[in-house]
């Protein structure tokens, strides 16, 4: 999915970018990307900055280590781009893996403001944000996530917290809405991981099913860290649901669905933004992938005429077509960069230029409501088909 052009100069120009910044693989919690900055970083830096900091959070390792992967590799393929325009402001990227673990969120957020970052990218996940977002606020540190969708982390009346995604509240009722309304599956089992991310989107399924003409005929809540879903296949075989929605990420959707397949469930599988990576099909063992759907308020780059240049630099500085959120988070570090080169070289001058910007991105022109969020809702549905995630269409 995500499959670039191959516009060859570009392509080749990006590369020699990246390589330049020597980027490699990011696994280590505090890797920083260039030398330290030498003044103006975080909200306690003066004006006047020759260069500074950008902070990554996020997962790098561990079993949805890809999501996060691909969001960074969005922040740096933006980073090396501006500084290849030789700014007066260089930045370098400070990246925190947090393992997709919350009770790393607290050290993670600790980590990029005592590093003197002048904003981050993230955090990717909504557990982890749930911590990270606050203590971000009292250090007036702007934080732009792309992916992070639970939808109470913008109702809590926080001025540095941003998304460049819409929430769980427009997401999951696209979710029931599309199986109800567009592939007739009248009865749903809603299964979620019991995380800040799955547990909130499965909850916004089940709340629209009260109203859409849908029956909840079962709810339950599996370990995201085991092995044996046995127990939940079970009950969705008693329950004979005609369609089953998980909420969670990537790699326990796979062993579910895996396991819901080998036990003769043939009803219809749908999840979320954070299973619509190809390694939910590699974790589910390819076939019993086939025919899942999965939502995401990210659209596939493929075919967008505005993203073919970001695809071709993407595929030769990465070896690969851009993923889930990969696009998100570079119209999201543009957005941020926008601001520096505008002038803006501490956390609460910049925090006040993305309050009132408008960035023309690839994704959307990217413009923030005073609670944090996007403008722009909508929803698109993928299908697996031939072992590939393919953009299908939108949901309302």
């Amino acid at each position: 999915m995500r499959a670039g052009s191959t516009h060859g100069t570009r392509a080749a120009m990006a590369l020699v970018a990246l390589t330049a910044l020597g980027l490699a693989a990011c696994s280590s919690s505090s890797k920083t990307s260039s030398p330290p900055t030498t003044g103006g970083g975080g909200s306690g830096g003066s004006g006047g900055a020759s260069a500074l900091k950008v902070g990554f959070f996020g997962a790098l390792t561990g079993p949805d280590a890809q999501l996060g992967i691909n969001i960074e590799n969005g922040e740096k393929l933006a980073i090396s781009q501006y500084n290849g325009t030789n700014p007066s402001v260089k930045v370098s990227l400070d990246a925190f893996d947090s393992q997709g673990d919350p009770a790393q969120a607290s050290n993670g957020a600790q980590k990029l403001i005592s590093d003197k970052d002048v904003a981050v990218i993230g955090p990717a996940f909504s557990g982890e944000s749930e911590t990270a977002d606050l203590i971000f606020e009292q250090a007036k540190m702007p934080n732009v996530s792309a992916s992070a969708t639970r939808t109470d982390l913008a109702q809590k009346g926080r001025m540095y917290f941003h998304r460049v995604v819409a929430d769980d509240s427009a997401q999951g009722p696209a979710d029931a809405n599309y199986l109800v309304k567009t592939k007739g599956a009248k009865t749903e089992a809603v299964i979620d991981d019991s995380s800040s991310y799955g547990e909130g989107l499965g909850n916004a399924v089940r709340d629209t099913l009260k109203t859409n003409g849908g029956k909840d005929v079962l709810d339950d809540h599996i370990d995201p860290k085991g092995s044996d879903y046995g127990a939940t296949v079970n009950k969705v075989l008693a329950a004979k649901p005609a369609a089953v929605f998980f909420g969670g990420y990537y790699d326990a959707a796979g062993r579910l669905v895996n396991q819901l397949r080998a036990k003769g469930y043939t009803g219809i599988f749908m999840s979320g933004d954070g299973s619509e990576d190809a390694r939910f099909i590699s974790d589910a063992g390819g076939a019993p992938a086939e025919g899942a759907f999965l939502s995401c308020a990210c659209a596939d780059t493929t075919n967008n005429a505005k993203a073919q240049s970001f695809n071709a630099a993407y595929r030769a500085a990465f070896g690969t077509a851009p993923a889930i959120y990969s696009a998100e988070a570079f119209d999201a570090t543009n957005t941020v960069l926008a601001g520096i080169k505008a002038g803006n070289t501490t956390g609460t001058t910049l925090n006040t230029y993305l309050a009132s910007a408008s960035y023309p991105g690839i994704t959307k022109t990217v413009k923030f409501q005073p609670n944090g969020n996007v403008f722009g809702s909508t929803i698109y549905i993928y299908e697996v088909k031939s072992g590939k995630i393919v953009q299908i269409g939108t949901s309302s």
